[in-house]
């Protein structure tokens, strides 16, 4: 079932969404060469304790994980697509990494992503990196009153598959509200007029994934969370959470 919002909670999900552009700001702020990935993880954690707020994703087990997520980030590296689990590895030069995260803040949710390079930049990976920026703001137009669950979906997907990158199948956005996924999914390829109508007060994590190569393939790390390619490609992640309002779209997220 989908939960329509109010103002008033559309505005607490802003705040809590606010702290999650704390965090991301903050986590990107301090990745550079040599620094772990717990030690971004505790960055994270930082931020959160300083507003108040907790963790949606610390202690998350949906049904296809084998353990609890350990941990208030995912941190993915190169070839991992997303919910990598962070460790004890050291950011090394020219490494490409998504950061995902949540925070809930007097009971709402905020969640988002960004991909970004530690170093030396390759230029294949700053062409992807924007690429998955331009999905994002391609799905973001989209979400308006009166268009559907497809519109957005097909926005997203046209950009990825005319810039040549694959589309991981059964992987999306969501709703979010209370909790960190709620109804409608959003998939990240579909077509345009299909699907669930977008209404007012409808709150939906828009999040483009793409792998490199333009194969779609990919399968779990060992962790049994980290979502890898197959071909050892790299992949880029980004999200924003974003409310359906009369006015147009309202990104929670929004980082300034």
């Amino acid at each position: 079932m989908v939960e329509l919002k109010t103002d008033t909670s559309i505005d607490a999900m802003y705040a809590a969404g606010q702290v999650v552009a704390q965090a991301l700001t903050a986590v990107r702020k301090a990745a550079d060469v040599g620094v772990s990935l717990l030690e971004l993880d505790g960055v994270a954690h930082d931020v959160l304790r300083a507003a108040g707020a907790d963790s949606p994703f610390l202690g998350y087990r949906p049904s296809f994980a084998p353990t609890p997520f350990p941990a208030v980030i995912c941190a993915s590296v190169n070839d991992a697509i997303v919910h990598g689990i962070p460790t004890g590895y050291r950011l090394r030069d020219g490494d490409l990494v998504s950061i995902d995260f949540g925070a809930r803040l007097d009971g709402w949710v905020g969640d988002s992503a960004i991909s970004f390079t530690v170093g030396t930049a390759r230029p294949a990976d700053v062409r992807l990196i924007e690429t998955a920026e331009r999905a994002l703001a391609a799905g973001i137009e989209a979400a308006v009153v009166g268009n559907r669950i497809g519109d957005i979906a097909h926005a997203i997907g046209s950009v990825c598959r005319a810039a040549g990158y694959g589309v991981p199948d059964g992987f999306g956005g969501h709703g979010v509200g209370r909790h960190m996924h709620e109804d409608p999914p959003v998939p990240n390829e579909g077509r345009p007029g299909r699907g669930l109508r977008l209404r007012r007060g409808m709150v939906l994590a828009i999040e483009p994934m793409l792998i490199a190569s333009g194969e779609d393939g990919y399968h779990a790390a060992p962790d049994g969370w980290t979502l890898k390619t197959n071909d050892g490609s790299r992949a880029a992640h980004t999200e924003h959470t974003v409310a359906i309002t009369e006015a147009g779209p309202r990104v929670l997220t929004e980082r300034r």
